[in-house]
């Protein structure tokens, strides 16, 4: 379980570098996960190769997985529009509402009883995020796209820990990633039509950015936390996941100085969403040592 753990946070530490690169490269949403899955699932595909050990999964498996893929896919294009349509720290705020789903989502897809514990956390994280919302009120549009975006998350991981239990996670990571990027390429001719003149060339900067998006913030973050995974419920992983936006926050403020932008109930709605996921820790912690407690005696 300690293993896991460090997996998850190393993996949330990651992460919380994804929402910069969101600002750092000059591309548009959709532009910028359309290169986001193709230098990934091209890296990932050579290194494999190079290796001989190019992952599969039964071919009745790979709809399912593919769809699941298409739903991350649908998350990082409403995130990264969160972020463009608001700012570094209203993006990653609003995905903090991805327990919320969870715990909505979970029950229901896999057909067992609500968590009343969790349902009550999460409400928690939403007030906080209902105080950031009507306090900072010129950025709803980044808000509600941030809201969409955590509920895709929050399906993309009750439906993951269904694979990752079955199958190796680099093959689950390379198909997934693969089926998105397959499905934005499909959707791009909407979205330019949608979107018409976004800068479609990545500088070499904006290159730069979108490599080390890739191999560490894509690739390597992925598959720690669905190692994590294997051990950890969905709703523990993706209120851990919760911790992403003070890494984030915290790198906003030093590169974008965002903090002069935010008012008081942004900090106070952030207090809140930091209390649920503490919360939830100690619960987790205290559930562990009562499982090795019962362990031994037993």
């Amino acid at each position: 379980m300690k293993k896991a753990f460090l997996q998850l946070h190393l993996s949330v530490f990651l992460a919380g570098f994804t929402g910069v690169f969101g600002k750092l490269i000059n591309l548009s949403e959709g532009v910028l996960v359309w290169y986001r899955l193709l230098i990934t699932v091209v890296s990932m595909y050579l290194l494999y190769r190079w290796k001989g050990s190019l992952p599969r999964i039964p071919r009745k498996e790979v709809m399912p997985v593919a769809l699941t893929g298409c739903i991350v896919m649908l998350h990082w294009l409403f995130f990264y529009g969160s972020i463009k349509y608001a700012n570094v720290s209203i993006g990653v705020v609003c995905f903090s509402l991805t327990s919320l789903f969870t715990a909505l989502f979970d029950p229901i897809i896999n057909r067992k009883a609500f968590d009343k514990i969790e349902l009550l956390l999460s409400l928690l994280t939403l007030s906080g995020i209902l105080l950031i919302f009507h306090f900072d009120t010129q950025y709803r549009t980044g808000i509600i796209l941030g809201i969409i975006s955590a509920m895709f998350a929050a399906l993309f991981t009750v439906y993951n820990k269904r694979w990752v239990a079955r199958f190796d996670t680099k093959a689950i990571t390379f198909y997934e990633l693969g089926a998105g990027f397959a499905g934005l390429t499909i959707l791009m001719p909407l979205y330019l039509w949608l979107f018409p003149g976004v800068k479609l060339t990545p500088s070499i900067q904006d290159t730069t950015f979108l490599i080390i998006l890739a191999w560490c913030c894509t690739i390597l973050m992925y598959q720690l936390s669905m190692e994590a995974l294997k051990k950890i419920s969905p709703f523990t992983v993706n209120l851990c996941f919760n911790l992403e936006p003070l890494y984030s926050i915290l790198l906003a403020f030093i590169l974008f100085n965002e903090g002069k932008y935010l008012h008081k109930g942004f900090y106070a709605g952030l207090a809140l969403i930091a209390l649920s996921v503490i919360l939830q820790m100690l619960r987790v912690a205290r559930q562990s040592r009562k499982d090795s407690l019962a362990g031994v005696a037993n």
